[in-house]
């Protein structure tokens, strides 16, 4: 497992450095539509939308969403108000997923609310990405630097969580995270703010960069935690088995979903994006 986990990443990853800093908006934006149609169809699943006709409507619904995104993306007023809403909606998320004391297991019936739900994590963080890539000449760094925080962030709380984890961080969700591997995170984190404020000195600094930083950490550690409530309502370990040793494009991106819209409405506070 470890080993196909290793070979896909070494696969994966700098396919995805290279598109994001040498491709055009245009085709980061294809990819990652992509991407998140095939994330849409592993929803579904743990929507419980089994049926080939409703799958397509969801799916097509999908894509239609992203299509009145793709026209309004050059607009900072639409890019603004979908990225508060959905900044907004991830800090009330929070406090829902730390108050569950018990996961009942989802009938095996379509659930459209769950299906709702699944378009309102999916299409911020595709707008946001598409965004920050469109920055100007800093875009493609910013989108690059998002995702390494990502991945720092969780490689961070992995190994912090494997040496010094004790104490369970949201045990009915997921067992295995820690409020150690938190710490870890926060700390990879902290490092990645110091790097921003070099590579965007009109952020405001180290004691702007590394609070941007902690928050959109935060928020990837909540978007790994509701995929993980959604697989366990939906009684699946994984959301799908495209990616060898990595279960599904949704397990791959779930902390990014959250991260993603806080990180890039977070600079538009700042003024420093638009």
């Amino acid at each position: 497992m470890l080993a196909q986990r290793v070979l896909t990443a070494a696969l994966l990853v700098p396919l995805v450095v290279g598109g994001v800093l040498y491709l055009s908006t245009f085709w980061v934006a294809l990819f990652f539509a992509a991407v998140i149609m095939l994330a849409a169809l592993e929803w579904a699943r743990l929507a419980k939308i089994s049926a080939p006709l409703w799958k397509g409507l969801f799916l097509l619904l999908t894509a239609a969403a992203l299509g009145v995104a793709a026209l309004m993306i050059s607009n900072p007023v639409f890019n603004y108000w979908l990225l508060a809403t959905a900044s907004v909606g991830w800090l009330f998320g929070a406090v829902f997923l730390f108050k569950i004391k018990k996961i009942e297991r989802m009938p095996s019936k379509p659930h459209p609310l769950w299906a709702a739900a699944g378009l309102l994590v999916l299409l911020p963080c595709w707008t946001a990405l598409v965004a920050l890539h469109r920055q100007g000449e800093d875009g493609p760094v910013l989108m690059l630097f998002v995702l390494v925080l990502i991945w720092v962030s969780d490689s961070s709380a992995y190994f912090a969580g494997r040496r010094w984890g004790r104490v369970k961080l949201a045990p009915v969700i997921s067992p295995g995270k820690t409020r150690e591997g938190v710490y870890g995170a926060l700390a990879g984190a902290a490092i990645c703010g110091v790097a921003l404020a070099w590579i965007k000195p009109d952020i405001g600094g180290v004691l702007v960069a590394v609070p941007l930083c902690l928050l959109t950490c935060l928020a990837s550690v909540e978007g790994d935690l509701f995929e993980s409530f959604a697989k366990r309502q939906a009684d699946v370990k994984d959301s799908g088995n495209l990616l060898p040793g990595h279960g599904g494009v949704l397990d791959r991106i779930d902390s990014v979903t959250a991260a993603a819209p806080i990180f890039m409405f977070g600079l538009m506070l700042l003024g420093t994006a638009r």
